[in-house]
């Protein structure tokens, strides 16, 4: 991959899928890709004609949050359907409870195939450590890292092997690659599949992205957004590498869906593209490469949807939250959704091309930057609220004011806005049985033993005796 592909028209969401086949499940995941950083958002930025495409031909969920935005929780929450509350996954670097039960493994019980590539980061026990096929909760094909941000010379795992493996030059371009060579192998199989391909950029570092697409950004041609604060220098700079990171990406995308055209698959496969979490770069003054935070850029996500049948393109309005996306994958593939699942299938309302007047929720348990307080927040259709233990709540109307900048918290004008939202808020934190402890009392649930501002380290040279200490939830009954 060393050139920007042509951009070839992508097929119809309307095309119908072969009668009584089950469909296929390419779900590609990013790193720290912000709702706001896309061409089709109006970033004018930003180059990604290849999402901006499926976002036109097919659903673009715009108020998408990451329900815990930073690494671990989120996916975590994306692979049980379940909110970090529940689960106690709400730090990174802990390892997900062979307990839980999981998207492959829900799929696979359904008679799927499943496909890991790229970054976990759920195992716990070293970002730089071989996971064995015990821990890997489900996924068959397997070529993943725990965690590892050098993108020009990355490791990976392949199988069964213990031997360390590197992909070849820029890993997003290798792992797309082997994508594309795992789907094609699909083309002669009865057996659908799903697969999940999750790339580690843009995250962080930001100068290791290709240097032909650090080109398209030249530092003086970048406009900050209004809500920019900081060292305007390092912020470009920043920004640079961030959108060259994303454009190479756009690029991946791309090239799997001609892969897909190609093949023939297109016609039964759901593909989706999202992120974790987002990126502030500056944003309310907060650092670049932080995230975590209740504001827009760390905590809204792209969520683009192609279906095969006949699911017009549209943008959607419904808000969607992580615990939602298993479930509403299980009600699209016709699969059984289990109980212990806790977000809402929203596979009616896109059959149906409807909306909800629903209320997406997400949360900050126990943060572990500094200066951020825990907090508990939902984005409707045009609001988001946040409630900050120990700190001020937060109101923004998001049609009207995108960069909330603006509080209407503590305006009488919005008080009866502020008073719908606080009960809807109230209600689901109801339904999920979170009653919004402080980050001591959640440490202390969980049998974490941090204080507040601190996760789990993540080397595995941090040992205790001969072994690597592995933080896992563990519910300390009250």
């Amino acid at each position: 991959m060393t050139a920007m592909i042509a951009l070839q028209p992508l097929t119809s969401v309307a095309q119908n899928a072969p009668a009584g086949k089950q469909q296929n499940i390419v779900f590609v995941l990013a790193d720290q890709w912000r709702a706001k950083a896309m061409g089709y958002e109006g970033d004018p930025n930003i180059k990604t004609p290849n999402l901006d495409r499926l976002a036109k031909n097919g659903l673009n969920f715009r108020n998408t949050v990451s329900v815990c935005p930073v690494c671990t929780p989120y996916r975590a929450s994306l692979l049980t359907g379940r909110f970090p509350t529940s689960t106690g996954m709400f730090l990174n670097d802990l390892h997900l409870p062979d307990e839980e039960l999981c998207m492959a493994e829900i799929f696979k019980t359904a008679g799927y195939a499943t496909a890991y590539i790229g970054k976990w980061h759920l195992d716990g026990q070293g970002r730089s450590a071989f996971i064995p096929r015990e821990r890997r909760q489900g996924w068959e094909y397997w070529k993943v890292a725990e965690c590892d941000h050098n993108y020009q010379n990355s490791h990976y795992y392949e199988g069964d092997s213990e031997v360390k493996k590197f992909w070849d030059g820029y890993d997003a371009y290798a792992q797309t690659r082997d994508a594309q060579a795992y789907i094609k192998s699909r083309t002669k199989e009865d057996k659908p599949f799903i697969l999940m391909l999750s790339y580690g950029t843009p995250h962080f570092p930001h100068n290791s992205a290709p240097e032909d697409m650090k080109k398209l950004y030249p530092l003086e041609s970048l406009r900050l957004a209004p809500n920019v604060k900081g060292d305007e220098t390092k912020i470009r700079t920043e920004l640079q590498g961030y959108y060259a990171h994303c454009t190479a990406l756009d690029r991946c995308v791309g090239e799997l869906l001609t892969t897909l055209d190609a093949t023939g698959l297109t016609t039964n496969t759901i593909f989706i593209f999202t992120s974790d979490h987002g990126e502030m770069m500056g944003s309310q003054g907060i650092r670049p490469t932080s995230k975590q935070v209740a504001w827009d850029e760390s905590a809204r996500v792209p969520f683009l949807m192609r279906l095969p049948g006949s699911v017009a393109p549209r943008t959607v309005s419904t808000p969607l939250t992580t615990p939602d996306i298993l479930p509403t994958l299980l009600g699209l593939t016709g699969v059984t959704k289990p109980t212990t699942l806790e977000g809402e299938d929203l596979s009616g309302l896109i059959n149906a091309g409807s909306e909800s007047d629903r209320a997406a929720l997400y949360m900050q348990v126990s943060p572990f930057i500094s200066n951020v307080a825990p907090y508990r927040a939902i984005r409707t259709a045009s609001y988001t609220l946040i409630r900050q233990k120990g700190g001020d709540t937060l109101l923004f109307d998001d049609q009207k004011d995108p960069h909330q900048m603006d509080n209407l918290a503590e305006k009488p004008a919005t008080a009866s806005v502020r008073a719908k939202l606080e009960t809807q808020l109230d209600a689901e934190l109801k339904r999920i049985g979170d009653d919004f402890p402080t980050a001591s009392e959640a440490l202390s649930r969980w049998g974490f033993p941090f204080k507040p501002g601190q996760s789990a380290p993540y080397s595995e040279k941090v040992i205790t005796g001969n072994e690597r200490k592995v933080y896992t939830p563990k519910k300390i009954r009250e």
